[in-house]
């Protein structure tokens, strides 16, 4: 198997050789850049799995530079950045980040997030013959997704199948392109919105009534993500 390369992309020099030191001994080969040419030379000239990403690199500006990162590629995006407000890590994830990590951070926490990170964009797990997610169930075997209550949701096959992708995915930033093609089997173009429509039906039938959305994310010129939890169904008495 090829070796996990992540490219650490920092001005700070310290920060770089802290990170490298930290991840090169999981096994882990370790690229650098310092700026928006070295991060997409680095991106063309090898295969990078995961991209860790300052909010601040110099006169740059690092949330648009993971915009226009998510935008070229489907590539996880680890946050490491010294702006600790929530509104920044809110930025952050709103302009595709993954995860949002601040400085000064202890090492073994960014090698945790990496890899759990890494695992997110491994493949599609295999959903169990029913999953529980927030008041919802989903029987997968029976194509059949039903509320706290037990009454059935009546979503259509490609909202079932939309859920479906994102149960498989959770926490995993997903791109229009993406969820178009694995739902719709077609391209996805800037100008259609087919996509946000599907997504704006499943969530107005399966997000709690009166509230913004929780579980399916908007995540600015990308895409969405499914941020919330999948568990195994709860025994019935």
């Amino acid at each position: 198997m090829q070796p996990i390369e992540i490219l650490v992309v920092d001005d700070e020099a310290g920060v770089r050789a802290a990170l490298r030191q930290g991840l090169e001994p999981e096994g882990w080969t370790v690229r650098e850049a310092w700026d928006r040419k070295g991060l997409f030379t680095a991106l063309e000239t090898y295969e990078i799995d995961l991209v860790t990403l300052d909010i601040g690199l110099g006169q740059q500006d690092g949330l648009e530079l993971a915009r226009e990162l998510r935008r070229r590629r489907n590539i996880p995006i680890l946050m490491i950045t010294g702006k600790a407000h929530p509104f920044d890590r809110v930025r952050g994830l709103e302009c595709g980040a993954d995860d949002y990590i601040v400085k000064p951070f202890h090492i073994r926490e960014v090698v945790l997030r990496t890899r759990k990170t890494l695992e997110r964009y491994r493949g599609a797990s295999d959903l169990a013959a029913a999953v529980r997610f927030g008041h919802c169930e989903f029987d997968v075997k029976a194509r059949l997704v039903r509320d706290s209550g037990g009454s059935p949701i009546d979503l259509t096959g490609t909202e079932l199948q939309l859920l479906e992708l994102f149960l498989r995915n959770p926490g995993r930033v997903l791109s229009r392109d993406e969820i178009s093609q694995e739902v719709l089997g077609r391209k996805w173009a800037p100008l259609d919105r087919t996509v946000d429509g599907h997504v704006a039906r499943l969530r107005a039938k399966i997000e709690p009534g009166g509230e913004a959305p929780l579980m399916i994310r908007s995540v600015r010129g990308v895409g969405y993500v499914f941020s919330g939890e999948v568990t195994p169904p709860a025994a019935r008495s």
